[in-house]
């Protein structure tokens, strides 16, 4: 039997969830027909069959998690059967969170908690997280009441909710920006009012993005920090937060320097169809040198977006709004486009970021 095992899907994509098998066990299959659906961190991807050949075992079911390197499916014949003991006991296939020591996001540290030995076993026993546990002990010890106290609150909600697919990769990246990068967020305002009515207000920031870079190319750039080193990139791949149901996409937008705004506009719709349908190719939602959230379209006017590494900056739009601004010497009503630039501070000056946001908020501001 010959095992075909999950390949690499891309770049930081390290597992992927089973969607859809299209065969099993016993099937006839034509060289690059389609043999499995998964879902990876943004996208649902269609695996083609690597050979010829009759299907002799699936080894992992719809709704399983699989890592890549680990086997998918068997096919009949080979030189000689699969050695049992190569896909047994270390296969990392499963429906549940692979247990490996969480980053701490906010909250305490594991090392931080303090629980006897006795306490440490009742959280195991009633399945309690003694992260999530407030203690009342005596200088800050959980005790068995507390651990009690949680495992009744955790009844009572019933069982968690799995994170999957995009929601999962989500909190895997924030994890990795909020231990990684030293961010730090400047803010400032652009008064629009000279804007025409019909404005499309996320390609306008598309360009002031662009506008940016071309001021300071520090923020359109990949830091490598086991290397320390980064790379300036003359490109500019703008990636776009997209807010879902699913969780959070971010469709990359190339080299949007030398493109037109209609151009830009129909290349966006075009992604945002496919993220809807699910049908967005994996490699359009990678290699972004810099990113966009246009949070104002939902609510709010400021925020410190999360800059997600190798990029070193985002660059966040608050709700349009109007406000008292002076004109000429006397207070006039305006338009005024709130802004946040968050930058990662390992890499980039406080001054590149002031004057990077300076460029953004001089060509917003223009009228055209």
């Amino acid at each position: 039997m010959k095992i075909f095992k999950l390949p690499d899907l891309g770049e930081g994509l390290q597992e992927a969830e089973i969607v859809e098998w299209h065969v099993q066990p016993g099937d006839e299959i034509a060289a690059d027909a389609p043999l499995v659906s998964v879902e990876t961190a943004k996208a649902i991807v269609d695996i083609p069959s690597p050979e010829a050949g009759r299907i002799a075992r699936l080894f992992c079911q719809a709704g399983q998690i699989v890592h890549v390197g680990a086997p998918l499916v068997g096919f009949e014949g080979g030189a000689g059967e699969a050695d049992t003991g190569t896909v047994v006991g270390e296969v990392k296939v499963g429906d549940t969170l692979q247990q490996e020591a969480p980053a701490a996001v906010g909250g305490r540290p594991a090392a931080a908690i303090k629980a006897t030995p006795a306490v440490r076993a009742l959280a195991r026993r009633l399945e309690v997280d003694l992260t999530m546990v407030t203690p009342s002990g005596a200088e800050g010890v959980i005790t068995a009441a507390d651990v009690e106290r949680v495992a009744k609150i955790l009844a009572e909600l019933g069982p968690p909710e799995r994170l999957r697919g995009v929601r999962r990769a989500m909190a895997q990246n924030m994890a990795l920006a909020q231990g990684e990068v030293a961010a730090a967020t400047v803010m400032d305002d652009a008064d629009i009012d000279a804007w025409a009515a019909d404005a499309d207000v996320t390609i306008r920031l598309v360009r002031a993005l662009v506008a940016g870079c071309r001021a300071e190319p520090a923020l359109n750039a990949w830091y490598e920090s086991h290397t320390m080193a980064r790379r300036l990139l003359e490109r500019v791949d703008v990636g776009i937060a997209v807010d879902l149901a699913e969780g959070l996409f971010v469709p990359v937008l190339r080299d949007v320097a030398s493109r037109d705004a209609a151009d830009l506009r129909r290349g966006l719709d075009r992604m945002r169809a496919d993220i809807a349908a699910r049908k967005l190719p994996p490699e359009e939602l990678r290699g972004n040198t810099i990113t966009l959230s246009n949070f104002g379209m939902i609510s709010g006017k400021y925020a410190a977006p999360i800059v997600v590494p190798p990029t070193v900056a985002i660059l966040g739009a608050g709700r349009i709004h109007e406000q008292v601004r002076p004109v000429d010497g006397a207070p006039a009503v305006r338009r005024v486009l709130p802004l946040s630039l968050t930058f990662d501070h390992r890499v980039v000056t406080g001054g590149e970021a002031g004057r990077f946001l300076a460029a953004v908020v001089a060509d917003l501001e223009r009228p055209d």
